[in-house]
C-alpha cells in the first residue's frame, strides 16, 4: 500500500511539472513578437508607411542591392534625434548587401512614429499604431 501511495504521488508530481512546462511554453508563445519585414533599396525603404496594432514587434531589415551596410531607426514622430531613438529597434548588426538582420523586440503603444535609415540614407517614413 505504501509503495502504491508513493507511486501515485510521484506520478502526480511528474504530471504537474509537465503541465507547468506546457503552460510556460504556451505563455511564451502568446507573447511572441510579430516580425515586420522591411526591405531597403538604394536611398529608400520599399514599404513607405505602416499601420500596426499596439503590441510587440521585431523588424527584419533586408539590404536589397545597396552597396554598403544599412540600419534601422524607429523614433516618436517629430523626434528623429538620436536621444529619442527607440534603442531596441536598432538592428542587432549592420545589414550587409544581400542579407538581413532583426531588431530586438519592441513594444509599441498607440501613437505616431517614424522609421528611417541614416546609413542609406532614406527619408523618414510614418508608422502609425492605432
Amino acid at each position: 500500500m505504501q509503495k502504491l501511495f508513493v507511486l501515485v504521488i510521484t506520478l502526480l508530481a511528474v504530471s504537474t511539472v509537465g503541465f507547468s512546462q506546457s503552460m510556460a511554453k504556451k505563455a511564451m508563445s502568446d507573447h511572441s513578437a510579430q516580425v515586420i519585414k522591411l526591405d531597403q533599396v538604394d536611398g529608400e525603404f520599399v514599404v513607405q508607411s505602416l499601420t500596426l496594432k499596439p503590441g510587440t514587434y521585431q523588424f527584419e531589415i533586408s539590404n536589397t542591392n545597396v552597396d554598403h551596410e544599412v540600419g534601422f531607426v524607429l523614433a516618436p514622430e517629430g523626434k528623429p534625434e538620436q536621444q529619442h531613438h527607440i534603442k531596441n529597434a536598432y538592428v542587432k548588426a549592420p545589414v550587409k548587401t544581400g542579407s538581413s538582420s532583426l531588431t530586438n523586440e519592441v513594444t509599441l503603444a498607440k501613437g505616431e512614429y517614424i522609421y528611417f535609415c541614416p546609413l542609406n540614407p532614406t527619408p523618414q517614413y510614418k508608422l502609425t499604431v492605432e
